[in-house]
């Protein structure tokens, strides 16, 4: 995200469109969750949950949706969990030109 480290393509407006469409969003990160909850509170935008990559399949307990997205910059971590936990996956520059998110 535009607000990430490092930054990302994914801007708050997309989020809110996104939002406004009935997508849920949050983050997922490596991050303490605390961390990621003030970020989002920092901005003003509105979230529906935060987790931890590794933790990234257990919103499939908490949301029931025809389909699950992660967008990631780490083939390493983001790509790799958001597989195993059945997600499909999103490069930033992929998700910024997402009709999900436009």
């Amino acid at each position: 995200m535009e607000i990430g480290d490092p930054a990302g393509a994914v801007t708050l407006e997309m989020v809110k469109t996104a939002r406004a469409k009935g997508i849920i969003t949050g983050s997922c990160s490596d991050r303490p969750m605390s961390a990621q909850r003030a970020i989002w509170e920092e901005y003003g935008v509105e979230y529906d949950f935060v987790c931890y990559k590794h933790l990234l399949s257990d919103l499939k307990t908490q949301f029931e949706v025809e389909e699950y997205y992660h967008v990631g910059d780490r083939d390493d971590l983001d790509r790799k969990y958001a597989i195993q936990a059945g997600f499909g996956f999103f490069w930033p520059d992929e998700a910024a030109a997402s009709p999900l998110l436009l």
